[in-house]
């Protein structure tokens, strides 16, 4: 096991130089601030890293990942992340990715116990509720758990619009979308559901914040 983690220190030491290779000035410019221009909200499972993904660079996307990429109104660390990411590094687009075979969607498709995490499943249960005659009637789990990722996506994106974050940003008419997306394991390509929010008008009128 020490062998196994002194191998990410050699790792960092080889990725340092393969930088300052390509760009000797890389961490002088990025110890000056970063200016990310979206806010990434993914799953926690460790084969969806949204930097490598998306190819990205550092600074050029602040992410928070959770277990099945849930915007839960009362998460203190998420709304934390999301207000400064909006408030203060003024993103300009915020995505929610989650990803097929998720490992926190499929255990709330079950009945069986966890642990402590059943707190945390309970609010994707919440989402198969939601969607429970359309989920119900897909005879094939496989591609039941598909839909149930995707609908769990697109609940999170309406959960981000009903946040006052997300709503005084728009009141500023501060440039700000939500979108939806869907990574797969299988063949590593994004499925853009094309859940796109701009302003409150995408939202029902109760959501609505004056």
């Amino acid at each position: 096991m020490e062998k196994s983690y002194q191998r990410l220190i050699k790792n960092n030491k080889e990725w340092v130089a393969e930088q300052l290779q390509l760009d000797p000035t890389f961490f002088e410019k990025l110890s000056n601030g970063q200016a990310p221009e979206y806010l990434w909200i993914g799953c926690s499972d460790s084969r969806v890293p949204a930097e490598s993904i998306t190819g990205t660079d550092p600074g050029e996307m602040f992410v928070h990942r959770n277990i099945a990429n849930m915007v839960v109104h009362s998460d203190m660390n998420m709304l934390s992340v999301l207000s400064y990411a909006v408030d203060v590094l003024k993103v300009k687009h915020i995505i929610v990715c989650g990803h097929y075979g998720c490992g926190g969607v499929m255990a709330a498709m079950k009945n069986q116990q966890f642990g402590l995490i059943d707190n945390w499943l309970r609010h994707i249960k919440d989402v198969y509720r939601y969607y429970h005659v359309e989920l119900d009637a897909i005879e094939d789990e496989t591609l039941r758990a598909r839909r149930f990722v995707e609908v769990n996506v697109q609940e999170q994106v309406f959960d981000l619009g009903k946040t006052s974050i997300v709503q005084n940003a728009w009141k500023r008419e501060q440039p700000l979308h939500i979108h939806g997306w869907v990574y797969d394991i299988h063949d590593g390509l994004i499925n853009d559901l094309g859940v796109n929010f701009t302003c409150p008008k995408d939202l029902h009128n109760v959501y609505h914040l004056d």
